[in-house]
């Protein structure tokens, strides 16, 4: 019978040998890998084959976490729900924040534009409060005489024209609006280019355009602007819109609803505008009483000259009546040299009258002189 050792007392190989195998293996793969990544597809197949292995390994895990989601107490999640909250309504309170800078900026830069846009210039107010009056239309803005504003300055938005200045002082300006029952804006169709004032109402909720006759072309829609006639307002401002026209065959005019373009009470922000006109004033009329003081004047200086002149005259004519009766006398005595002593007589006689007539005739000359004198003197 033959003897052989049992199965697990076999001897192969010697350990040495089977160590120097595998690490020459092992550096093989490892350095083929790295140099050719010849082990990727296997590496690959053995991560998918093991896959489930992993998940399985991680189920304690897994359930470990589970159950400390599940063992958190309900103190604590009523905690974080509240200050979930709270978070939520401070994101949404600045969210609201966000949306009316938003809106603000955009109706600055409105505002910014329409001053650029305007040829004269203007200061930025806002609105503080309204006035304590409540059948009047008027509001109070932080703009006073130190920044500028003067009594009767136009008050406009990016709209258009919201109202007037009416009250002055040192940091506050009163502003009446331009729905006031007291405003009257001069205007003027856009469409067709008539002119017509404008006035508010007792409800302040409407305009009405007055004096605005029957045949005249008005219809629903057209667009009011200002006149610029009376040297207040700038001429092109956008006023109001016409909504209604009314027209009755018992009245000359004809009743023209409209309503303000400009939103006169949501405004917030508001631009004071300093315009200067440069029409020249109109001319001042003449005074009555003056006027007919002089008239009565004039009438009375007229005689006086006329008088003065026919003293002028009479005067000249006395003066110039003796010299001509002087030179005749004359010629007739050179023209008669002998002649007889009745005749001489005569002559002497009429040499004694002539100097008398002579001087009758200077004393007659003399007054022609006081006359013309007194006249000069007379003369205004």
């Amino acid at each position: 019978m033959e003897y052989s050792p049992p199965p697990l007392f076999r001897q192969g190989p010697s350990a040495l040998a089977r160590l120097v195998f595998f690490v020459v293996l092992a550096l093989a793969l490892l350095i083929s890998d790295a140099r050719f990544s010849t082990l990727e597809i296997v590496r690959g197949v053995l991560g998918a084959g093991l896959y489930p292995l992993q998940r399985a390994a991680l189920v304690p895990r897994d359930l470990f976490m589970g159950a400390a989601d599940l063992a958190v107490s309900s103190t604590t999640l009523r905690s974080e729900n509240d200050r979930l909250r709270a978070k939520n309504l401070q994101l949404s309170q600045q969210a609201n924040l966000a949306a009316a800078l938003g809106a603000e900026n955009n109706h600055l830069r409105a505002l910014l534009e329409l001053s650029q846009r305007s040829s004269t210039q203007s200061t930025p107010a806002e609105i503080e409060y309204d006035t304590r009056d409540p059948f009047t239309q008027k509001i109070v803005i932080g703009r006073g005489s130190q920044q500028g504003v003067t009594d009767g300055s136009p008050v406009v938005n990016e709209d258009g024209v919201i109202g007037q200045v009416t009250r002055v002082f040192p940091l506050q300006s009163e502003v009446t609006l331009l729905t006031d029952k007291d405003q009257a804006v001069p205007v003027q169709i856009v469409r067709t280019g008539l002119r017509s004032v404008i006035y508010g109402t007792p409800k302040g909720d409407s305009l009405d355009l007055r004096f605005v006759p029957i045949s005249a072309d008005v219809l629903a829609g057209d667009e009011l602007v200002t006149s610029g006639l009376d040297g207040v307002y700038p001429p092109g401002l956008p006023v109001a819109k016409v909504v209604r026209v009314d027209k009755q065959a018992d009245t000359a005019f004809a009743r023209v609803i409209c309503v303000p373009i400009a939103q006169v009470r949501g405004a917030r922000q508001l631009l004071v505008l300093h315009y200067v006109n440069d029409v020249p004033p109109r001319p001042a009329e003449p005074d009555p009483v003056a006027a007919a003081k002089e008239a009565k004047a004039k009438r009375n200086a007229k005689p006086t000259d006329k008088a003065a002149e026919k003293g002028v005259e009479k005067g000249t004519s006395a003066v110039k009546a003796p010299e001509k009766t002087a030179e005749k006398s004359a010629e007739k005595a050179a023209e008669k040299p002998a002649e007889k002593p009745a005749v001489r007589a005569a002559g002497k006689t009429a040499r004694a009258a002539q100097p008398a007539s002579a001087t009758s005739g200077a004393r007659k000359g003399e007054r022609a002189e006081k006359a013309d004198k007194s006249a000069q003197g007379t003369k205004p």
